[in-house]
């Protein structure tokens, strides 16, 4: 209640600044943050790589589950979805679109690149780079704590946070065009073989027979 009270208090008092609701997995959230004045929704709880939200919480839905789900409910209302992790390859991102939504968001596909937040170390010979969680431990210690409802826990009481997410380091990948390059081409092949031009095209088919991509996750 609290997200969509911010959401409906932003909008009335900043009513041109665009504002984006999540993160949900269901239907009936999004309509919640629609009706608050929402202009785009973020999707995804506990899909991400380095989430461990599922495992913590024991909350969550399936991400193609949450994206066809939320979709569905926001259909004919011109609000964009957002989808918010469990990309791996350029397949998940034809899914996701296929599934429903406008846009995906990324993390772990592009940590590791030079254009990255932190600096390359070397690690027995290997490049690396860190890459944590927002609900990682030391995330919260930073100021993220107010996300998973603890910033009332000092950083001084960082054994009292409960994290949702991890700290790690991932390999070095050099620049992201490369990965931006496949990615790009898997979604250009994966859009050819479903005889669509555009994303919106891309949703008008895969509504009608979704079997096209979804059932290649399985």
């Amino acid at each position: 209640q609290g997200v969509l009270d911010r959401v409906k208090w932003v909008k009335k008092n900043y009513p041109h600044v665009q504002v984006i609701g999540g993160n949900i997995a269901t239907g009936d959230a999004a309509k919640a943050l629609a009706d608050h004045g929402a202009d785009g929704v973020k999707v995804g709880i506990g899909p991400g790589s380095i989430c461990t939200t599922r495992i913590v919480a024991g909350v969550g839905v399936p991400q193609i589950t949450a994206i066809v789900n939320v979709a569905t409910a926001l259909k004919g209302t011109g609000i964009p979805l957002i989808a918010d992790g469990g990309v791996r390859y350029s397949g998940d991102v034809a899914k996701a679109l296929a599934a429903g939504a406008s846009s995906v968001m990324m993390g772990g596909m592009f940590a590791g690149t030079e254009e990255a937040p932190g600096e390359v170390f070397l690690y027995q010979g290997r490049s690396y780079k860190s890459y944590r969680g927002m609900g990682s431990l030391g995330a919260m210690a930073d100021g993220s704590a107010d996300r998973y409802f603890q910033s009332d826990i000092s950083a001084a009481n960082a054994e009292k946070l409960v994290p949702e997410g991890i700290e790690g380091q991932v390999p070095y990948k050099g620049s992201v065009l490369a990965i931006l390059h496949q990615l790009t081409g898997g979604i250009r092949s994966s859009m050819g073989y479903c005889g669509c031009k555009t994303i919106d095209e891309l949703h008008e088919k895969a509504g009608a027979d979704r079997k096209i991509l979804i059932l290649a996750s399985t």
